[in-house]
């Protein structure tokens, strides 16, 4: 039995996988925000209550928003700040009492995608998770690459692409530099950028539901992120030349940018013709949590990333 647990900014979630990949058992806990013990805490709970249902012990991997530096051990680069700086996957392996596998969030979905999901027989995939913040994880030949500094495809904390005038110097980033992707690409952010242009506030899908129903300032924001989004995906292209990319976290449910992004990638993209597939996550929610669980079918050796 494989259990996998994704540790999100807002829930954490557990699950275990037979060796065919079907769901045995799965619980959700709210993240303690802010609170590392309890973080802690919970993710141990979610493994032992999985364990309790299943009456059997697993391999588990986690998946996190962020890293654990090969240099020191600890976790880098979490836009969940809280578990910066912390020996996480020490704490967590005394915890529970058997060694775990750790990778990002995005890394862990484009497992799940390129094992089983949209990605299924691509050797080269890009993987992309755009909710609270924006990240990416890459896929090559039956593997995740997480990199010699366990930051690849951390395409979020790149400058935007080709930036027009007014994009100078972009919103500030929690890393501390301004105009990085996430920035733009971010649910948080495309929501800002509408209450900038329009005056108004809304979360994410009313917007989209606006630009649905004929509101210019919805459909204005909305054509500035496909524009960025097409943008910041030509980068990466451009960069790894990948089979298939996949979007997966909450902006990902916004179904014309399937459409919208790669009709506009071509103009950036340094090919006379760009094969480049972009899909949804085909499980959706679940693939990071999935992808956590495969982590014990990748080379990847703990705790790396």
């Amino acid at each position: 039995m494989r259990i996998g647990v994704d540790l999100g900014g807002t829930k954490i979630e557990a699950i275990a996988l037979d060796p065919q990949g079907r769901i045995l058992s799965r619980h959700r806990a709210p993240t303690p925000r802010d609170d590392y013990e309890a973080t802690l805490e919970a993710v141990a709970n979610l493994v032992k209550a999985i364990e309790a249902e299943t009456n059997a012990s697993g391999r588990v991997g986690i998946g996190i928003p962020g890293a654990i530096s090969p240099a020191t051990g600890l976790v880098k680069n979490a836009n969940s700040v809280w578990l910066n700086g912390q020996p996480m996957a020490e704490d967590l392996e005394r915890l529970l009492g058997r060694p775990l596998r750790f990778a990002n969030d995005a890394n862990c979905l484009v497992l799940s995608e390129a094992k089983d999901g949209a990605a299924a027989g691509a050797r080269a995939v890009f993987g992309v998770i755009v909710g609270t913040g924006t990240g990416g994880g890459v896929y090559l030949a039956g593997n995740v690459w997480s990199g010699a500094n366990a930051v690849a495809g951390e395409w979020g904390h790149n400058p935007l692409p080709w930036r027009d005038p007014e994009e100078w110097p972009g919103p500030p980033c929690y890393c501390g530099r301004t105009g990085c992707i996430e920035t733009y690409l971010s649910g948080p952010s495309f929501a800002r950028d509408y209450a900038r242009t329009t005056g108004l506030r809304a979360d994410p899908p009313e917007i989209v539901n606006r630009a649905i129903h004929g509101d210019a300032g919805a459909e204005a924001s909305l054509k500035r992120y496909e524009e960025r989004m097409a943008r910041s995906l030509a980068h990466v292209i451009n960069l790894l030349d990948p089979d298939v990319i996949v979007l997966g976290g909450g902006m990902s449910n916004i179904s014309r940018l399937y459409d919208s992004v790669p009709e506009l990638w071509s103009r950036w993209v340094f090919s006379d013709r760009v094969d480049t597939r972009l899909v949804p996550a085909l499980h959706g929610d679940a693939s990071g949590v999935r992808g956590a669980a495969w982590l014990w079918d990748s080379e990847e050796t703990p705790p790396a990333e």
